[in-house]
């Protein structure tokens, strides 16, 4: 993957933002959401800073769960921040637009760094992990989640092989080289112990996803980068392809709602102290 493809694997802007969290959210990020929040419940942290909060699932579950903390949330993209303010209207939330790489906070200022699926965006992980044990304080935990394979989410891996086959000479494989390209449980523990946070918890999550072939179609194909990585296709539109998508799953799993397995990895690593 060039630099180019990185950026554009990172990019949410456009109609994006509104997509991902109409249909997006409820299908595949508030179960994720609920289950990492009470992770880091179970830490009674103060203070809590989210990077790549998008528009806000993680946030809305961790005031749920850690009523008595105060939320800094942050994002690389203004307009996810912005859907995710007008989203969640909270005065205990501060939002505020930061590079999970370059942090702009004080060392040792928060007692949990949380992140929902914005590890695998990072496009350097360790840099990203030492800047959450920079700004944790000893003791303090960066608890975050990824996607697991994708042959283990039924309805990604089914867009995604229609996808690549009716893009053979040029794959648009982006779901499956970014989103869920970050899996490998020793390769994870390898980038965590190089930022210095060795002997992380690490466990995989099943889960369902609830949807119907057109929304999932849709929400996958204009709410993500995959639309940018359509955009940027030499044969692929974004309508065609959303058409792909919806046939795929229509095929797949019958025209009716859709339910279906999905799995993700959370790790908690923890800095001296």
């Amino acid at each position: 993957m060039d630099d180019a493809e990185a950026e554009r694997d990172a990019q949410f802007r456009g109609g994006i933002p509104e997509v991902y969290q109409r249909l997006l959210v409820p299908m595949i990020f508030e179960e994720p959401a609920e289950s990492l929040a009470q992770v880091v419940a179970d830490l009674a942290p103060g203070e809590v800073v989210e990077t790549a909060a998008g528009t806000g699932a993680l946030t809305v579950a961790l005031l749920r769960s850690c009523p008595g903390a105060r939320i800094t949330a942050t994002d690389l993209n203004q307009p996810m921040l912005d859907a995710a303010g007008a989203a969640v209207p909270n005065e205990v939330v501060t939002w505020q637009q930061a590079d999970a790489l370059d942090l702009p906070f004080d060392d040792r200022a928060f007692d949990v760094v949380a992140c929902q699926f914005g590890a695998m965006f990072f496009p350097d992980r360790v840099l990203g992990y030492r800047e959450a044990a920079r700004v944790l304080r000893p003791g303090g935990s960066l608890v975050f989640n990824v996607w697991d394979r994708i042959e283990t989410s039924e309805v990604p891996w089914v867009i995604h092989a229609a996808l690549v086959t009716a893009t053979p000479e040029h794959p648009v494989d982006f779901l499956s080289r970014t989103p869920h390209g970050y899996f490998h449980v020793p390769r994870i523990r390898d980038d965590l112990e190089e930022a210095g946070m060795p002997g992380a918890t690490i466990r995989a999550v099943d889960g369902t996803s609830r949807t119907t072939p057109a929304e999932a179609a849709r929400a996958f194909c204009q709410g993500t980068p995959l639309r940018v990585a359509i955009e940027h296709h030499e044969t692929l539109t974004v309508d065609d392809a959303t058409a792909i998508a919806e046939d795929a799953l229509t095929r797949h799993f019958g025209p009716g709602p859709i339910e279906a397995p999905t799995r993700w990895i959370e790790v908690v690593a923890k800095t001296g102290g």
